[in-house]
């Protein structure tokens, strides 16, 4: 039986919870869950839902359509002109069409274009993934020969599409135009994981990938494993700490840190160079659905003394396989998409918190001359 990977999207803040969009990801393994938690006190913060298995025999129960092309229709031209993208289908050994025979549904994130043919309907395109979302009523589409022609607006012009889904290719390319070459950190519970993760990232948006393991290691001449046994975890910490503050000023860098609460991230005290870049939080869990995965990321995140829940985005894992690292890569990067889509200033406020100086007073920055040993600000206030 095939197996099928479907992805569900949700918003929620303090006083409600709403749907986005229904999210799936077409020629992927693992089951991938997503939804994102907006903080009204602080930054968004994303969390994300990750099941892995090596097998899958059973379907979702609900909404589980997955992105399609029509093998008739493989071929299509896409464009974006700013405030619109064009869509263009392929028709050809298709009969004489009318109007009559062409049916385009959008909604926001989805789409679908069916043709009646000989009593029963072609599904041609199918996606409940679209880049960014679309206004649905002021869609048009028309016949143009072989082709058909679809004209969906978009709800952001400023985003340029490179695709009209959001698949790996697509999300690389876009990401490059939102991150604006901030760099990513990943931070959790498995040095394996963070390390494997940040390679497929780095290679996709071609960044350089680091390991702050194999940089430590490096420096001391030793493992972390004896440099823990001879000195403890407070001395790798700190000599993570050093690391973190030389990487801090870099950019277009994937850094993996360390795991099994080794290292500084999973220490809240150390956490004034890792808000240089946008951190996520590579979470295993046991969870056996997407809510108790959505609530216990909820209650981690509001109620952990760890220092992961200082992440920016939460990416909850069930099982690992080292061969679903581009899934998770995916799902890391799906969810920094959204983060930074609801708050387009956060790369510019990253770039300034790191002129400053990185003094730990993310997300409030401080004036210039605002000493965080003393909380005392040396220059004039501005207004």
């Amino acid at each position: 039986m095939a197996t099928s990977t479907a992805a569900y999207l949700c918003f929620l803040s303090k006083t409600s919870e709403f749907s986005l969009s229904n999210h799936s990801l077409p020629n992927l393994k693992p089951i991938f869950s997503s939804f994102s938690y907006s903080s009204i006190q602080t930054n968004n913060t994303v969390y994300k839902n990750v099941k892995l298995h090596k097998r899958l025999n059973r379907r979702l129960s609900c909404n589980n359509n997955l992105s399609s092309i029509s093998p008739n229709t493989s071929q299509y031209e896409f464009s974006d002109g700013s405030s619109e993208i064009e869509l263009r289908l392929q028709l050809g050994g298709q009969d004489t069409l009318s109007s009559k025979d062409v049916f385009v549904d959008a909604d926001g994130n989805f789409l679908a274009v069916r043709l009646k043919r000989f009593g029963s309907l072609l599904t041609l395109i199918e996606t409940n993934q679209l880049f960014d979302k679309i206004k649905p009523s002021e869609t048009i589409w028309y016949i143009d020969e072989d082709q058909l022609v679809i004209n969906l607006k978009k709800q952001d012009p400023e985003l340029k599409w490179p695709d009209i889904v959001e698949s790996w290719e697509s999300l690389t390319a876009g990401s490059m135009q939102l991150l604006k070459g901030t760099s990513i950190y990943l931070v959790g519970d498995s040095t394996e994981i963070n390390e494997k993760v940040a390679r497929q990232l780095a290679v996709g948006l071609g960044y350089t990938p680091l390991s702050t393991k194999e940089l430590l290691e490096s420096f001391a001449k030793q493992t972390v494993d004896s440099w823990m046994l001879a000195e403890g975890s407070d001395s790798v910490a700190e000599g993570e700490c050093a690391i973190l503050e030389n990487l801090s000023s870099h950019v277009r860098a994937v850094v993996a840190t360390l795991g099994e609460q080794k290292g500084a991230a999973a220490r809240a005290d150390k956490w004034r160079h890792l808000y240089a870049g946008f951190t996520v939080w590579l979470s295993q869990t046991e969870a056996m659905d997407e809510d108790s995965a959505k609530e216990e990321a909820r209650s981690h995140v509001q109620g952990s003394n760890l220092g992961y829940s200082n992440a920016d985005v939460v990416v909850k894992l069930q099982g690992w396989n080292a061969d679903y690292a581009k899934t998770v890569a995916q799902a890391s990067l799906s969810a920094l998409k959204q983060l930074i889509l609801s708050d387009k200033k956060l790369p510019g406020k990253k770039s300034l918190y790191i002129r400053l100086g990185c003094r730990g007073d993310w997300p409030n920055i401080k004036p210039p001359g605002w000493d965080p040993s003393t909380g005392a600000d040396s220059s004039p206030a501005t207004v």
